[in-house]
């Protein structure tokens, strides 16, 4: 068996986020409507509120980011942070549309965040912290960002059988591309969705007084289509596990795809199952 390469892993996510910043932000109302009542959860277990300090980790275009700066206010700040800068342009570019200079936002990964010792009161990630291969070492840094009594909280996608809109697309996928099964400690997308994996993760890295939410989220689109152009558009990852295949293959596969995504079409629409978890943690005490 091969093992996992942390680093190319890195350098091949990059590209993914670089190249689909621009979707991923034009996708943004889609972005709050499926995912925004899971981000108020978020946001209440991280206790966001007026005048806090909020670090945001991998926060992509930042729809959260200016959720939590809606809530903190001018007396508060928030730090969006992402691997990719072309994304985080679309982040600072949407604060600035929103009058929100409260946010500002740093290119760095996660897992060697750099920003001052209990400087923050809390800290969020949404769908992000699924895809760090070194997840203790990212926690570990969060949690040096936090105040003693600081919260963080995290957004993950549960287990594969309950998001049928995404782990269909990567069933088809894998099966035609005829890749291998994950590999031991590579990260992805339900790679924390199992039942009180995540806040075992969170405990591991010495969280304290965790918490747990499993929230409905379906994805709901006028029809399958909308979906199919969604995910086509905007989820790298599934073009990177394309990659080995002719463009005619491909095609061939996203035409299968759409045929399986229409079984979630009904009379309202398309309702794509989904479920996420969200877990929170206090930080016991300051970490120098």
């Amino acid at each position: 068996m091969t093992a996992f390469n942390a680093e190319a892993y890195k350098t091949t996510t990059h590209a993914q986020w670089q190249d689909a910043a621009k979707a991923w932000n034009d996708w943004g109302r889609v972005l709050q409507q499926w995912l925004g009542p899971a981000t108020e959860t978020m946001l209440d277990m991280a206790g966001v509120a007026h005048g806090s300090h909020v670090l945001d980790v991998a926060a992509g275009a930042g729809e959260q980011s200016l959720a939590a700066a809606e809530r903190v206010g001018a007396a508060g700040r928030v730090l969006a942070t992402d691997i990719s800068e072309n994304i985080l342009e679309y982040a600072a570019e949407n604060a600035r549309a929103a009058g929100h200079e409260q946010l500002d936002t740093l290119v760095c990964d996660g897992e060697v965040l750099d920003v001052p010792p209990a400087s923050f009161d809390a800290a969020i990630s949404r769908v992000g912290l699924i895809y760090f291969p070194d997840q203790q070492a990212a926690l570990g840094r969060i949690r040096r960002a936090l105040k003693a009594g600081g919260r963080f909280a995290a957004m993950v996608y549960s287990t594969p059988d309950r998001n049928g809109f995404f782990s269909t697309p990567v069933s088809i996928i894998r099966e035609r591309a005829a890749l291998p099964p994950p590999l031991p400690g590579q990260p992805g997308p339900f790679s924390l969705g199992g039942s009180g994996v995540l806040a075992s993760v969170l405990q591991t890295a010495g969280f304290e007084d965790i918490e747990e939410h499993v929230i409905e989220a379906p994805l709901c689109l006028p029809n399958a289509s909308d979906c199919l152009r969604f995910e086509k558009e905007s989820f790298g990852a599934l073009h990177q596990m394309l990659s080995s295949l002719s463009p005619e293959k491909r095609e061939s596969v996203w035409d299968e795809i759409a045929d399986a995504l229409s079984a979630y079409e009904t009379k309202d629409g398309f309702v794509g199952p989904c479920e996420m978890v969200v877990v929170s943690g206090r930080n016991g005490k300051e970490i120098q």
